[in-house]
């Protein structure tokens, strides 16, 4: 009995303690002096840190709305899921639930959309892993989940939010998806058209109702992103035509029952067609006022076109961001006359305050050194910030080509409004390479070459390379470094020495003959702006040539060299040349670039005293045309023109020749694709005098007795020994590679190419040998070797890869102009840069 009733007193007495929580009132509440504070239910978040959040200290005399607003104040800190407040005596006690911690999110059944974008969207929400968890934020987690692939046109996606309890106060989110299929429209109209027809402002959307049998890739489904930047597309097509009162009135976008299917309404009011009255400019010019009224100016009646006042803002706007206004403001004001039509263009000017480079940053080089980036700037710390400067960093950067992709951003320097940092963001791609070329011929069957080289060296910047390339009819050792920075002022000096030995009758196709060479030289390169650059350089070699065969287009040149006395001796050569070269380029990149010109000449000249004298001329040019503002569509043509003949004569009144082994050839690679390498152009003619039985000489031998050169007989040779003339271009349409993720589309490009190209030999004496009969294979044709009438052309599909290890090439194409006794190449595979 007096353990019961010990038990009702606490009971009541407990009772009556009050207890508050947030919905507790504060009306008629009893003040108190706190003489303790105590908090209960504390896993995670440490005493100290909740008592920050309790805005009562020991001593205050405080009533519940005192409370009321501690627990509004503990709720504020994102830790708790509840709180309630006791008072027992004077002693206020805090009985608080922590929040769960996330220990992990994952995500099962997508895939329209990526991992990251759902990380990102969460994030978004403050649903981070090793973040408390606020229980009332999943429902808006499902409905924001189920918005976004609404937004894709998803209709019937479910998200489902599933909280699995851990240990100590945590969870792990388990969220499930159900995507279901998208939807996809049915049919787009347009309502209130009568200038154009729906066919002229469709066929500039993104969204489709309708799709070419042709366009099996294509898809119909909807998406609100893609909706929006329509009607901004529409809203352009109409206003820079002149329609400058047209307006969008309503959008309407509707269902089928089963959500699978949408209908787009789009109601218009295209307004009439204004002219342009005249212009005028307003604000601070800072003395600029000529030049801006220059470049606003719009002759009165022209037809208003908002793409024209767009330029015009943007370009003032790069005007004065030369000058150092990082932020200036353009505003062209139209005053609209409905009257007669016509509209005043107000051009509002406020260049704001001139800003200063404080710091110039890279970020993402991990391999090539800072000073390598800095010396490509032409902004400079401390100096006011120029636009035009700062984009020309980022393209000399680019074209580099030690970079994949170089993005640079200005951000204002804390509590200064004078001062700007200017960071450059760049994502390093490989800079040397180990090469290897794999090949299959009709003819040449598996062709195999390795080799080694290096690029910016050690992060420098620089070029080092020792060069080891071995393969059945090559063997070249070399070793080379140019730096590129000699001078301050980008004054570049290289250097080389190599050696090597050449088996032409090892090579496919090439005419029987060996070289061996060994040299140094180096050059110097000279800038004379920002694109173009001049280089001389001197070169000192000894070529060695045996083992060769005696066909009529290399007597000319060999014979005059050869000891009568030991023909097979062969010759050797030493030579002193000097080259010279120009070159312009403006290609925004350096590796894979999509838009601009590079223009290059050289030319090489052995000096009199060396032992063979010639002299050779070589054009190369390239063309990138972008077709699509984000380039993924870009036309390539491009175009090598090279020349090389002798030049004075010797000792004996002999004319010097150009040597047949510096001849020109084409064939493979880059320059003839499907076609086998060196198989384009002269071909080795034998000539073969004839001769009859004659009487019985010393020892009654019957001899031979020239008939004369009329009855000589010739024949062509299947292998090639090339011209010194020659021409090689195309034409390439470069395209986006399927299933080739966005961040990786700057190291893989995809072309369909038209390669043509000729060579040909200007001193092949074509009349000395077209009387004479053929004999031997007639597959290969005695031709006018002379002309560069005799061209060929290809066609096909390449694919490069800047991988890891180097560059890598794979090219599928056949001939579609080529001649009897061509030999074509359907398939080859690089791996490196000798391609």
């Amino acid at each position: 009995m007096t353990l019961k009733k010990l038990f009702l007193s606490a009971l009541m007495a407990g009772a009556a303690l009050p207890a508050y929580s947030a919905e507790t009132g504060a009306d008629g509440a009893e003040e108190f002096v706190v003489e303790d504070i105590r908090v209960r239910g504390l896993q995670r978040v440490a005493l100290g840190a909740a008592l920050t959040y309790i805005p009562i200290r020991v001593g205050d005399s405080i009533d519940s709305e005192n409370i009321q607003t501690s627990i509004r104040s503990l709720y504020s800190s994102t830790h708790f899921n509840n709180i309630v407040v006791r008072r027992v005596g004077d002693t206020l006690i805090f009985e608080v639930t922590e929040r769960p911690t996330i220990s992990a999110i994952e995500f099962d059944g997508n895939s329209d959309i990526k991992d990251e974008q759902l990380v990102q969207s969460l994030t978004d929400q403050g649903i981070i892993e090793g973040e408390p968890l606020d229980l009332t934020t999943i429902a808006s987690i499902e409905t924001g989940l189920e918005d976004f692939y609404h937004s894709i046109g998803k209709y019937n996606a479910q998200v489902e939010v599933n909280i699995i309890r851990l240990p100590r106060n945590r969870v792990r989110l388990e969220i499930e998806f159900e995507e279901g299929d998208s939807a996809e429209i049915q049919q787009i109209n347009i309502v209130g058209n009568s200038v154009f027809s729906d066919e002229e402002l469709l066929a500039n959307f993104e969204l489709k109702d309708k799709l070419p049998w042709w366009n099996f890739l294509g898809a119909r489904t909807y998406q609100k992103q893609q909706l929006s930047g329509d009607l901004e597309t529409l809203e352009s097509f109409y206003k820079d035509r002149g329609y400058l009162t047209f307006a969008i009135e309503s959008v309407q976008v509707s269902m089928t029952p089963d959500r699978s299917g949408v209908y787009i309404s789009i109601h218009i009011n295209e307004g009439d067609i204004f002219t342009v009255n005249e212009t005028r400019v307003i604000g601070d010019l800072r003395g600029q006022r000529d030049v801006v009224e220059r470049l606003t100016k719009i002759d009165s009646g022209t037809q208003y076109s908002a793409a024209q006042v767009t330029y015009i803002e943007e370009i003032v706007a790069k005007l004065y961001g030369r000058y150092g206004y990082a932020y200036p403001e353009v505003r062209a004001i139209p005053e609209i006359d409905e009257e007669n039509k016509e509209v005043d263009l107000i051009f509002s000017i406020n260049p704001g305050k001139r800003v200063y480079v404080n710091r110039i940053k890279f970020r993402g080089n991990t391999v090539t050194e800072d000073e390598v980036l800095r010396r490509e700037m032409r902004q400079f710390e401390g100096a006011p910030l120029n636009d035009e400067m700062v984009e020309q960093g980022k393209l000399r950067l680019e074209r580099l080509g030690f970079f994949e992709t170089v993005e640079n951003s200005t951000t204002r320097v804390n509590g200064r409004d004078d001062l700007v940092d200017i960071e450059y963001l760049v994502k390093e791609q490989p800079s040397g390479s180990f090469n290897f070329m794999l090949g299959y011929g009709d003819y040449s069957k598996l062709q195999i070459g390795v080799g080694v080289s290096q690029d910016n060296f050690l992060g420098t910047g620089n070029r080092a390379a020792i060069n080891i390339n071995t393969n059945r009819f090559n063997r070249t050792l070399s070793l080379s470094y140019m730096d590129r920075y000699f001078t301050t002022d980008g004054v570049n000096l290289s250097g080389q020495v190599f050696m090597s030995e050449f088996d032409a009758g090892q090579q496919e196709n090439l005419i029987r003959y060996n070289t061996k060479r060994i040299g140094i030289g180096s050059s110097l390169s000279f800038p004379i702006s920002e694109v173009s650059s001049v280089n001389f350089g001197t070169m000192l070699r000894r070529e060695e040539v045996t083992n060769v065969e005696g066909y009529e287009q290399v007597k000319r040149f060999y014979q005059p060299y050869i000891d009568a006395q030991d023909p097979n001796s062969g010759v050797a050569f030493d030579m002193l040349s000097l080259e010279a070269g120009w070159s312009r380029v403006t290609l925004n990149r350096g590796t894979f670039p999509t838009a601009g010109t590079m223009n290059r000449v050289n030319a090489e000249i052995t000096v009199p005293g060396s032992d063979v004298r010639y002299f050779r001329v070589n054009y190369d040019f390239k063309h990138y045309w972008p077709l699509t503002d984000d380039h993924s569509f870009v036309l390539l043509t491009r175009l090598n023109v090279g020349y090389g003949n002798g030049y004075g004569t010797d000792d004996n009144g002999n004319d010097y020749i150009f040597p047949f082994y510096e001849n020109f050839r084409i064939g493979g690679n880059d320059d003839l694709r499907g076609f086998e390498p060196n198989t384009i152009g002269p071909r080795a003619v034998y000539r073969y005098p004839d001769s009859i039985l004659g009487p019985p000489g010393f020892g009654g031998t019957p001899t031979d007795l020239p008939v004369g050169p009329g009855a000589d007989t010739v024949a062509v040779s299947q292998y090639s020994v090339g011209g010194n003339a020659m021409y090689a271009g195309g034409i390439e349409l470069i395209i986006p590679t399927p299933l080739v993720k966005d961040e990786n589309k700057n190291s893989v490009r995809t072309s369909i190419y038209l390669d043509v190209g000729s060579v040909w030999d200007t001193e092949f004496q074509y009349d000395e040998y077209r009387q004479l009969q053929q004999v031997g294979n007639l597959n290969y044709r005695l031709e006018d070797f002379s002309s560069p009438d005799l061209y060929r052309a290809s066609a096909g599909i390449a694919v490069q890869w800047l991988s890891p290890m180097g560059p890598l090439t794979f090219a599928f194409g056949r001939p579609i102009k080529d001649y009897e006794g061509d030999r074509a190449k359907t398939f080859s595979f690089n791996f490196g840069t000798t391609f």
